[in-house]
């Protein structure tokens, strides 16, 4: 594979306007596309098969006219101080409110809140809860807009007026995110290459992929539903692995141009050995996170691919459009230095690194530097213990957002409960009273602790199906509610022994149950699959049995530390203010098993990076202390600035106001930096230390059956590449 990579990285620089020529038409073609056909990505996070979602389709086959499974909206008023809803002045205005939502567009029905008991007992709050025809992803930006719009009259007499549910919200902007990773990156590539133009080269051949890999995404959002998480995330792993993977190049390519190698040849040498690294690192990550498929989970596995296909537009980049971007840059590779920093380029080159000092520092004292990060690494993991798992409500946004204050209103004025309703749905078409089932099934849920109110049974026309709507006592993501759900459920026997009924309960929060059940029966499955395949890969590239093992091991105590950060802030509110968290709760419950796909894919990039090179030092003849300290050397730069780039890409999606984006941009960055320099960089050389000899030990059978792909490039020193066309001048 090296040879065969070093002939494209050789090829790529040579025809590089002819690569950057196809990579220009081919997001022009997607973005094109794109355009004609994308849609917005706002499904709704949905798992066929489960009890919550058979029961909304039950709903939707039980009641044709009552809008089953159709977008929600509450309007909230709130009657200024001293005065109730209930005064004749507010109330007119609140009608007027209400007839002009029942005009907006898509809107099939407004209740009106003193004839559906929406008015709470003080009189100072009253909602409406507004229909659409359409499901939430279904809902125009004009439509939205509209009903928003309806409340400036209601203001005016003095009324507040917030709008909550999920018809409500629009897919999240993430803009200043993107743009505070790409600066922070951009310093950072500054600082490593000391040039602009070795600095701008990373950036610019990511941007390039990121901006085709989001074209295709948009593209395939036409035949594909998208929720809105799906897109940023594509973006968060595009960007920065699209930058790290150029980097590991880049900074090979610099090397060999430093030893007096001809450009063309330094581009293909780096491409041949670096980017056999990056290969491999590449479908870790995408092993990694088209893992998630197993799971069965649509949205999910949606996730995971459009992740898994962003780094393989990276490596595709990386090995192509890198190297004709360095064809541009020829000689001039370190054109534009930055000032202050010429200095510093010059005594790297000359003086022994703070890489190489920190590696004989582990190497000198392996045992109480594991001590060290395994000790401190189980203390930060201890919060996990206390994890629990929710969906993300409205209680999550920002204090100033509308939904939030509708949220906060309706908690205030009707009981925390109120914003978590159940719905439970009672199947009676083979009871022989069906009436009698309805009534007996509300009253044993009202007997229920942690019940706060239930309402009368609503039939369908039909009379053999009925729902029955209960207010919990606690607030939706509360422990107590999601110990009620399942107290209804342990109703189903007696009640189908008593009346020949079944129930069902549905709603967020029990969807949010049903949602971690189901993420945990699959996460044996899904672990076995995506940590086998890339053991077995790391196998393959590294020619051992104990470096893959070490590396999965290593992630298992940065994944536990990254949950016991993630339950610290978002759960338990330490550093919240701080990081912008407007309120703690249950972490989103498809988080963990999303992290531990992505932590996976980017924990082996750095495995890769850095042990490739300490493979290439014993290779070629190293003592295995002197093989890890020299492996070091090179790697411990690269993997430093790899993983600032990725941890503040991550970062700046802390900035943005998406509860579900800040907290995966929060664990990520979180996770990259302990994984890098913990685990990585004080971890990795001193158990290769302690292994010795032992690390790269192979079966001969297991030798003799594995492809001998090279990922340390020696299959190079025997290759004498044609001559150079500036070579072939130079001779003349």
């Amino acid at each position: 594979m090296a040879v065969f990579l070093h002939r494209l990285g050789r090829w790529a620089f040579h025809r590089r306007k002819t690569v950057l020529m196809a990579w220009v038409l081919a997001l022009v073609a997607l973005g094109s596309l794109a355009g004609a056909v994308g849609k917005d990505a706002d499904a709704q996070l949905s798992i066929p098969g489960v009890e919550s979602v058979t029961a909304l389709e039950t709903l939707q086959e039980r009641f044709p006219d009552g809008a089953a499974g159709g977008a929600t909206a509450r309007i909230v008023f709130r009657a200024p101080e001293g005065r109730t809803v209930s005064d004749p002045e507010i109330g007119a205005a609140i009608q007027e409110t209400l007839a002009a939502a029942a005009e907006a567009k898509q809107v099939t029905e407004v209740s009106d809140p003193f004839q559906d008991r929406g008015v709470s007992a003080d009189q100072t709050t009253a909602y409406a809860t507004v229909v659409y025809e359409v499901q939430p992803n279904n809902i125009t930006d004009e439509a939205r807009a509209d009903l928003l719009d309806v409340g400036e009259g209601a203001r005016g007499a003095g009324l507040q007026v917030e709008f909550g549910g999920e018809a409500t919200q629009a897919a999240p902007e993430q803009g200043i995110a993107e743009a505070a990773g790409v600066v922070v990156a951009l310093v950072v590539l500054a600082i490593t290459f000391g040039t602009l133009l070795a600095a701008g080269l990373p950036l610019l051949t990511a941007l390039i992929g990121v901006a085709t890999g989001m074209a295709a995404v948009q593209a395939l959002s036409a035949v594909v539903d998208l929720d809105s998480a799906t897109p940023t995330l594509g973006l968060m792993i595009g960007l920065a692995v699209g930058i790290d993977y150029a980097l590991f190049i880049i900074i090979r390519h610099k090397e060999l141009l430093a030893t007096g190698t001809p450009a063309r040849e330094a581009a293909g040498r780096a491409v041949g050995t670096a980017g056999s690294a990056v290969v491999f690192a590449g479908l870790t990550v995408m092993i990694a996170l088209a893992g998630l498929a197993v799971i069965g989970i649509p949205f999910l596995t949606t996730m995971g691919l459009v992740a898994a296909g962003m780094a393989g537009v990276a490596v595709l980049v990386a090995l192509t459009l890198v190297p004709a971007m360095l064809g541009f840059a020829g000689d001039r590779f370190s054109r534009w230095p930055v000032p202050g920093l010429r200095r510093r380029q010059a005594a790297l080159a000359t003086t022994e690194s703070w890489g190489t000092r920190w590696a004989r520092f582990v190497t000198r004292r392996p045992v109480p530097v594991v001590l060290a990060a395994v000790i401190g690494l189980g203390v930060i993991a201890l919060p996990a213990l206390d994890l629990r798992l929710g969906l993300p409500t409205d209680g999550d946004l920002s204090e100033e957002a509308t939904q939030r204050q509708a949220y906060d209103l309706l908690a205030e004025g009707f009981g925390p409960g109120f914003n978590g309703p159940l719905t439970v749905v009672v199947d009676a078409t083979d009871a022989e009273a069906p009436d009698t089932a309805f009534v007996a099934t509300a009253e044993a849920i009202a007997a229920l602790d942690g019940v706060a109110t239930t309402a009368p049974p609503r039939p369908n026309p039909a009379g053999d199906t009925a729902t029955i709507t209960v207010i919990p006592s606690e607030g939706p993501s509360a422990a107590a509610t999601e110990d009620l759900v399942g107290d209804i459920r342990d109703l189903r026997p007696g009640l189908r022994e008593q009346t020949g009924s079944e129930l069902a309960v549905t709603g967020n929060t029990a969807l949010g149950i049903d949602i971690s059940e189901k993420l945990a029966d699959a996460l044996p499955l899904f672990l076995a699959v995506v940590v086998g395949l890339a053991m077995l890969l790391l196998m393959v590239a590294f020619r051992s049995i104990l470096v893959p093992l070490k590396a999965t091991l290593g992630f298992l105590l940065s994944v536990a530390a990254t949950f016991g950060a993630l339950v610290a802030v978002f759960q338990w509110g330490w550093l919240a203010e701080l990081l912008g968290v407007a309120s703690t709760g249950p972490i989103v419950s498809f988080l963990p098993i999303l992290l531990i796909g992505l932590l996976f894919g980017l924990a082996m990039d750095y495995e890769v990076f850095l042990v490739s090179r300490m493979r290439e030092e014993h290779v070629h003849g190293a003592e295995p202390r002197e093989a890890v300290i020299g492996g070091f050397r090179h790697g411990a730069r690269v993997v430093t600035a790899a993983a600032l780039i990725m941890a503040s890409v991550f970062a700046g999606f802390v900035l943005g106001p998406d509860a579900t984006i800040k907290s995966i941009g929060f664990a990520l960055a979180f996770g990259v930096l302990v994984d890098a320099f913990v685990v990585r960089m004080a971890l990795v050389p001193a158990v290769m230390t302690l292994l010795g000899r032992s690390a790269w030990y192979l079966p001969r059978w297991l030798d003799r059956g594995l492809p001998n792909v090279d990922i340390e490039g020696s299959t190079l020193e025997r290759h004498t590449p044609a001559p150079d066309r500036e070579l072939a001048d130079a001779r003349r």
